[in-house]
């Protein structure tokens, strides 16, 4: 409703809407208070990294519309979401700290290249039917931290050290801090957009909430199973609290338990899953990411989501949704209810198989 009266506003009133998708779709959530409550939380967290965040998205966006992209897309916030994260994952993971200034320029210069992996990926991913993702996030922000690394002059990142394998004396479950576990869950959420304030992290839930209850709840038990996850595999507690197990597991949660497949109990319990084999994935991908001192970003989850939805499945309850059809797990329940769904569902299950 609120896109449709702002189709014939003013460009900054369009590009102001826009902007506030985009940072809420890193959440798959296209609802501009959402992303007006989440840009909130990231400047209580720090106002230099939401300065990044919001000229990532605008000039993202700016250059999916010089691209001549689809205006679709644009205005829900699609070619928004990847400048979010790599304008806000470059100031994280700066040297330099807050208020570097010389970083607004490799900032504009990877958020302007954004639309233009998106857009070269889309043409690969659009044979299956399947988004992008963070993918291009992933791309830009490993490529700027193997150019430049830690000793870089100008732009100088923080170091990750290698990640060697846990002593067989550590274990997790002595001296836990029940407190901070249970932190962890919304801290782990704050961290899709490197944010490790719980009251930030609760604030995204809220925005979440605000747009759909589903997603919401599945973003808590994602983060939840990575935190399980977390203990399982021994981790060191000090990066279970701060939610890093947490953010991959908490999107494929989401992903799968109701935005790209028809909520039903069986992909509840296939999110679920998911979530949990995406933890997994972070540890290994963090251990081999480590050798050569880059973060792990949100690979763990692109990986694997894009596995679970290339499942086949003759199982009608198992419904995958085409990507032009995908809108919020409450509207997307009704889509299978007709016949026109449940043929096309049945059918896309079937060409998945062979």
């Amino acid at each position: 409703m609120l896109g449709s009266y702002l189709t014939g506003q003013t460009a900054v009133l369009q590009l102001v809407d826009w902007v506030f998708r985009g940072v809420a779709q890193v959440m798959f959530v296209n609802n501009p208070l959402s992303g007006l409550l989440i840009t909130v939380g990231l400047f209580l967290q720090n106002p230099w990294w939401a300065l990044n965040g919001l000229l990532g998205t605008i000039t993202s966006t700016l250059s999916a519309v010089m691209l001549g992209q689809s205006r679709g897309a644009i205005s829900a916030g699609l070619y928004g979401y990847n400048g979010t994260l790599v304008g806000m994952l470059m100031a994280v993971f700066s040297a330099k700290g807050n208020w570097y200034w010389w970083l607004l320029l490799p900032n504009i210069f990877m958020s302007i290249l954004c639309p233009v992996v998106s857009s070269a990926l889309s043409s690969i991913t659009s044979k299956w039917d399947l988004p992008v993702f963070t993918l291009p996030f992933n791309i830009l922000v490993c490529l700027h931290m193997a150019a430049t690394g830690p000793s870089h002059p100008y732009f100088p990142e923080v170091v990750f050290q290698p990640k060697y394998p846990l002593s067989v004396h550590n274990n997790t479950t002595e001296g836990l801090n029940i407190d901070q576990l249970f932190l962890s869950v919304p801290v782990g959420v704050g961290q899709v957009y490197g944010c490790d304030n719980p009251w930030t992290g609760s604030l995204f839930l809220l925005a979440l909430l605000l747009c759909s209850p589903c997603v919401c709840l599945h973003a808590m038990l994602g983060s939840a199973a990575g935190m399980l996850s977390g203990l399982v595999l021994a981790a060191p507690p000090g990066d279970i609290y701060s939610g890093l197990w947490g953010y991959n597991s908490a999107l494929s949660c989401i992903a799968i338990g109701g935005m790209f497949y028809v909520l039903t109990w069986q992909t509840h319990l296939l999110a679920l899953t998911c979530a949990f084999f995406c933890a997994y994935m972070s540890s290994a991908i963090t251990n081999l990411f480590s050798i050569f001192a880059l973060p792990a970003c949100t690979w763990p989850f692109c990986l694997s989501t894009l596995i679970f939805l290339l499942i086949s499945s003759e199982t009608p309850e198992i419904c995958r949704l085409p990507l032009s059809a995908v809108s919020y797990p409450e509207e997307n329940r009704h889509y299978c209810t007709t016949t026109e769904g449940l043929q096309e569902g049945y059918v896309r299950s079937a060409d998945r198989s062979r």
